[in-house]
């Protein structure tokens, strides 16, 4: 049996890790559990899977989920120092599902002791890739991308050398505002923006994509995790999320990797490599799809695209930069105090003030990625605090 640590289990990413265990109960054993807020929900899973340890990230609920789980031989931690220790623990593979810059430390810790790590936190790449990278090639862990796309890109290099790769082109569904006029933009509701067409996700998530600042942050990613210059890296719209990306070759051949859109797709390759198993997953019928099509990204209409293109071209500080405004500038947006259109405004407000952000900064010392956080996202709180 595979042991496995679940980070973020009360969330999509959980909940589909854990439909998957469902299905083949003698093929895992899930050792951790970890959740933000939602000790209810951690406490019946608690109860289900028996894990030897389960944290809630807000100490606050440490009190609730000990009471709610007194008669079961569990370890129960709470806060970021607990969340570093559960994932130091010894296991097979980490499904690291926690959104967020508060995921960084975790997976470092998980990089460091796990044998592999499912990685769903988009944002540990963006901001820290060099580390992440380098403790994975020093400890010889294996990361598994859970995205859609970045898995796509994995299961068509399947361990072979990049030599004669021209460019590597990732999907984006182009979210629920693709038709949606320009000027129309700025009345966008948050029950709008998270309402995606084709996928299930998280608020936050939501938001990026229909900004289309997630698929900005997964070219980041991308770049992080093959290697690759920033010119041989692109995006195109493609409404049907069946294609999920393409990989060009010299030779003028181009390999996609395609399934209907569902989260159980990748994790189920992850929680298997090397081999493979059944999720349940309704098989792809091309004649019933009917047709694909593809257009170019806007980048006028949706600004926070450029914006992250320009940070992953920049490198350095900008990345850190980047992904910590547009935290605060979604958090905003769903709290009402800032309109859709204005996320885009923040997020390159920051970028600009990159002089006055900047600290002596080394992208592989986390003290220094956590102070240029900190500061990036005092900068913009009080720009969403004078607004108001």
């Amino acid at each position: 049996m595979r042991k496995l640590s679940i980070f973020g289990a009360t969330g999509t990413i959980g909940d589909n890790t854990l439909d998957l265990v469902d299905r083949h109960r003698d093929m895992f054993d899930v050792q951790v559990l970890s959740a933000h807020e939602n000790v209810d929900k951690l406490a019946r899973l608690a109860r289900k899977y028996m894990p030897t340890l389960v944290v809630i990230s807000n100490p606050e609920f440490l009190p609730a989920l000990k009471t709610q789980i007194a008669d079961l031989p569990i370890q129960a931690e709470a806060g970021p120092e607990a969340l570093i220790y559960a994932a130091s623990q010894s296991v097979d593979l980490v499904v690291m599902g926690i959104v967020g810059f508060a995921g960084l430390a975790p997976t470092i810790s998980a990089v460091r002791h796990a044998d592999a790590v499912a990685l769903a936190n988009k944002e540990c790449l963006v901001v820290s890739g060099a580390m992440v990278m380098h403790e994975a090639a020093r400890h010889e862990t294996l990361l598994l991308p859970v995205d859609s796309e970045h898995n796509a890109v994995f299961q068509i290099l399947d361990g072979r050398d990049i030599q004669g790769l021209d460019k590597i082109v990732l999907t984006a569904s182009g979210g629920p505002f693709r038709e949606t006029p320009g000027d129309a933009l700025r009345h966008v509701t948050p029950e709008m923006a998270v309402a995606h067409p084709n996928w299930e996700m998280g608020a936050k998530i939501s938001v990026d994509s229909a900004t289309l600042m997630n698929k900005g942050l997964e070219l980041i990613e991308a770049r992080v995790l093959f290697n690759l210059d920033p010119a041989a890296l692109d995006v195109v719209v493609h409404p049907q999320s069946i294609v999920h990306a393409l990989v060009y070759y010299c030779d003028g051949s181009v390999l996609a990797q395609m399934a209907n859109p569902d989260m159980r797709g990748p994790l189920a390759h992850c929680l298997g490599y090397p081999d493979r198993f059944s999720g349940d997953i309704a098989p792809l019928d091309l004649a019933a799809v009917g047709s694909l099509t593809f257009e170019p990204a806007d980048r006028d209409r949706f600004p926070c695209l450029v914006l992250a293109e320009r940070a992953m071209i920049a490198g350095g500080i900008y990345p850190t930069i980047l992904n910590a405004a547009n935290e605060v500038a979604v958090a905003g947006f769903l709290a009402g105090t800032l309109n859709f259109t204005e996320i885009a405004g923040m997020v390159a407000h920051a970028l600009d003030m990159q002089t006055e952000l900047a600290t002596p900064f080394d992208p592989t010392v986390l003290e220094d990625l956590d102070a240029c956080d900190k500061k990036t996202r005092h900068f913009c709180s009080e720009l969403i605090k004078r607004k108001i």
